[in-house]
C-alpha cells in the first residue's frame, strides 16, 4: 500500500525502505515517551527533576539535529544514519544497565543524553536525504510522509506497543524490546536499502566552517532564522505534555492506560494529518498552512485539550477528540519541512540543520518550560505559556516568505563565486 502511494505521489520508490526503516526505528526511540515520567515520579523523583532529564535528553538531541543536515551534506546520509544508530544503541545499554537502576540523577542524565544523541542523526539525517531525492513540486508531500512514518513510530506505535507490553514486560524489559525495533528499522533502512542521495557526499569539502554554516545561515537568511524558532514552538507542548499530563489526567480520574490511549490518539490523529496537510500545502501554499491551521490551530486546541476535562469531567471520549484536534494541528507544520530548503536552494543541509535544530530544540524547550513553571504557576500557566508561544509562531510565519525569483538567481550567482574562490 505505501509502495503505491509513493509511486502515485511520483516520489522515487528509492525512498520506500528509508520510510519503512524509520517507521520501525522510531518505534523504538518512543515507545516510553507516554510512561517514563509518571514511572520515575512513583519511584521517587519529583517533577522538576523528571523535567531536568528530560530538557538535558532534548538539549542533546537539539545538538545532534543540529549537525545532521551539514554532516549529512559532508559524509552522506547513509553514515550520519549509522552513527546516530551506534550511539543510540550504546546510550540505551548505558541508561538501562547503569544509570536507570542507580537512581541516581547525575548517573541518569548523561547516559539518557547519550541516548538522545543517536535518534536525531538516523532520522533527521533521512529528512536530508528526503530533501534531496524528492522533486521540488512534490516536496511536500515527501515530507508529509516523513513525518507520518517519523510520528506514527514515535508517538503512535511505540506508544500501542507500550500499552500492551507493560502489563506483560514491565517498565524494564519494555525499555529493553526497544533494541529490537531500533535493530530492525535501522537495518531495512540502511543494510537492505540503497539510494544516490545517500550514498553520494556533496561537493563540500569537510571543514568546521561550513559546519558552522548550519547556525550562521539563520543570521545570513534571517527567514531561515525565524523558521527554526517556529519549528521549536511546534512540538514543544506536545513534549512538555509527556512530563506533566499523565499525572494531570490521573488526577481527575483517568487510568494510565487511558492516558497512554489518548497520546497514541494525538498523534494517530496526527500521522494522518501529516500526509493530508503535505499535500494540500502544495496547493494552498506552505507558509499559509503552517500559519493557520497550525499556529493558530494549536493555540485553540492547548486549551481545549488542558480544560475539556474540567469541564466536562474525566469523559474519556471528549477529552480524546480534543487531543486529536491538537494531534491535527500539529501536523499543519510539516511544510515547514518544504519551505526552509526552498529558502537556501543552494545550501539545503545547512537550512534543514536550522530546521533539525529547531524539532530537536523542542524537545529541550517543551519540558524545560514545565520545569521552569509548574512551581509558581502551575499546570495552568504552564499551558498558556504554551498558547502565548503558538500565537507567536503565528506572527513569526507573517514573514517567512518564499525568494522571487531575482532573490534566488542572486543567490545562485554567489553561491557560485564562493564555490570558485573555494576551488581556486
Amino acid at each position: 500500500m505505501l509502495q503505491r502511494f509513493v509511486v502515485r505521489t511520483g516520489l522515487s520508490p528509492k525512498l520506500l525502505l528509508g520510510y519503512a526503516g524509520v517507521l520501525i526505528f522510531m518505534m523504538g526511540e518512543g515507545l516510553e515517551q507516554g510512561w517514563l515520567s509518571p514511572y520515575l515520579i512513583e519511584n521517587g523523583m519529583s517533577v522538576q527533576q523528571s523535567a531536568l532529564l528530560f530538557s538535558v535528553y532534548g538539549f542533546a538531541a537539539a545538538i545532534a539535529a543540529w549537525f545532521s543536515g551539514v554532516l549529512a551534506e559532508i559524509y552522506t546520509a547513509r553514515r550520519v544514519m549509522l552513527v546516530g544508530l551506534i550511539l543510540f544503541m550504546i546510550g540505551s545499554v548505558l541508561f538501562l544497565s547503569v544509570g536507570l537502576p542507580s537512581h541516581h540523577l547525575g548517573t541518569m542524565i548523561p547516559t539518557y543524553a547519550l541516548r538522545g544523541l543517536g535518534y536525531p542523526l538516523f532520522a533527521y539525517g533521512f529528512l536530508v536525504w528526503v530533501a534531496y531525492e524528492a522533486p521540488k513540486e512534490r516536496l511536500g508531500s515527501a515530507v508529509g510522509i516523513f513525518w507520518f512514518v517519523y510520528s506514527g513510530g514515535l508517538s503512535v506505535l511505540g506508544v500501542l506497543y507500550s500499552s500492551m507490553a507493560l502489563p506483560l514486560l514491565g517498565e524494564i524489559n519494555t525499555l529493553w524490546s526497544a533494541l529490537i525495533f531500533v535493530a530492525l528499522g535501522a537495518m531495512i533502512a540502511l543494510l537492505l536499502n540503497r539510494g544516490d542521495a545517500a550514498e553520494q557526499a556533496s561537493c563540500v569539502k569537510p571543514s568546521l566552517a561550513y559546519v558552522v554554516k548550519g547556525i550562521t545561515i539563520a543570521v545570513e537568511n534571517p527567514k531561515i532564522g525565524l523558521g527554526g524558532i517556529v519549528r521549536t514552538i511546534n512540538t514543544s507542548a506536545a513534549y512538555g505534555f509527556v512530563v506533566f499530563m499523565p499525572t494531570y489526567m490521573m488526577d481527575l480520574g483517568f487510568s494510565r492506560t487511558d492516558w497512554l490511549h489518548m497520546y497514541a490518539a494525538l498523534w494517530g490523529v496526527n500521522i494522518i494529518f501529516n500526509l493530508v496537510f503535505g499535500i494540500v500545502s502544495d496547493g494552498l501554499g506552505w507558509r499559509n498552512v503552517v500559519m493557520w491551521f497550525g499556529c493558530i490551530g494549536c493555540a485553540i486546541t492547548t486549551v481545549l485539550f488542558f480544560y475539556m476535562p474540567q469541564w466536562v469531567g474525566a469523559n474519556y471520549w471528549a477529552t480524546v477528540t480534543m487531543a486529536g484536534l491538537f494531534g491535527a494541528c500539529l501536523a499543519a507544520f510539516v511544510p515547514l519541512s518544504a519551505l526552509m530548503p526552498s529558502l537556501a536552494p543552494e545550501n539545503k543541509g545547512a537550512a534543514m540543520s536550522i530546521l533539525n535544530l529547531g524539532a530537536g530544540l523542542s524537545t529541550f524547550v517543551g519540558p524545560a518550560i514545565v520545569g521552569v513553571f509548574i512551581g509558581s504557576l502551575g499546570a495552568d500557566g504552564v499551558i498558556w505559556i504554551y498558547t502565548g508561544l503558538y500565537l507567536l509562531a503565528a506572527l513569526l510565519m507573517k514573514f517567512v516568505t518564499l525568494p522571487t525569483l531575482d532573490d534566488m538567481t542572486t543567490s545562485s550567482s554567489s553561491s557560485q563565486l564562493i564555490k570558485q574562490k573555494e576551488a581556486s
